[in-house]
């Protein structure tokens, strides 16, 4: 059985406290894009991952999908599965790949072996692996708080405009963002901003995160000038980076920034 895991955006992202546990209070938009790794599970001698595509840093043993599969396991009773992972979403750079494949693996063995586990009770699992990991349940654009766990239905669609995604080499760690982040509470809500016209996004709507990261990696601030000046409504890093993307008016080439970077269109 195949599965087809998207990558999500931040649209605005305001880190508003430091908590008593070490972890920072937020506010963000999630919203999902049509960028997609892709999964497989079959029947195995033995529960394992294949990696393919993008490479993954790090133990494959320590992969989210095998993390997912063994919290399953604790509670009910599966054959070992080969779960194979054709990674597409760049790495490290704020797109949520690795929680979304584990959130698809989640749904993937719940529809293969009729678990019956309804959307409330997949999540209960997925805020175990991560706490965006939930996100990638419903997939539908949510705006999240607290550290970014709780979150509540927002009626956004950006499916008039056309997105681009650009990816620098540059890999931003999420701890090294946060190290240099002053958290501030916002003036006034995300939650109201995004409701504004979005020709007023870029005036309104920042990622605190961005500053930290475009002081350190000019590339950010570059990539962001290149896409205004192209013509976008709309540019801004996603999460803690170093993806950024764009929002236009109607299809658009970037050959510019092809040059330098990778480009992904209509995402």
């Amino acid at each position: 059985m195949l599965a087809f895991a998207n990558a999500k955006i931040n649209i605005g992202l305001n880190i508003t406290e430091k908590r008593a546990d070490g972890y920072h209070n937020l506010e963000t938009v999630f919203y999902p894009i049509k960028l997609y790794d892709v999964i497989e599970i079959t029947d195995a001698s033995y529960t394992h991952c294949i990696l393919k595509g993008i490479a993954v840093p790090g133990n494959p043993k320590d992969n989210l999908c095998l993390k997912a599969f063994s919290l399953l396991t604790e509670d009910f009773d599966l054959p070992a599965q080969q779960i194979c992972l054709l990674k597409n979403i760049p790495i490290g750079a704020g797109l949520g790949g690795g929680s979304s494949d584990a959130a698809f693996l989640l749904k993937l063995v719940n529809d293969k072996f009729k678990l019956n586990l309804s959307a409330v009770e997949l999540k209960s699992y997925a805020s175990q692996l991560g706490a965006d990991c939930p996100f990638f349940i419903d997939n539908k654009p949510v705006f999240a708080t607290g550290i970014g766990d709780i979150m509540e239905p927002l009626p956004l669609d950006l499916s008039p405009y056309y997105l681009v995604l650009v990816k620098p080499d540059s890999h931003i760690s999420t701890a090294n963002a946060y190290s240099g982040i002053k958290p501030k509470k916002p003036f006034t809500s995300l939650k109201d901003l995004v409701h504004l016209p979005i020709t007023s996004w870029k005036q309104e709507i920042k990622n605190d995160f961005e500053g930290v990261s475009a002081a350190e990696y000019s590339e950010i601030k570059e990539i962001k000038a290149a896409l205004y000046h192209s013509g976008a409504i709309f540019a801004l890093m996603t999460g803690s980076g170093s993806a950024v993307y764009a929002v236009f008016k109607k299809k658009t080439n970037l050959p510019q920034l092809e040059k330098k970077y990778k480009v992904i269109y209509n995402v």
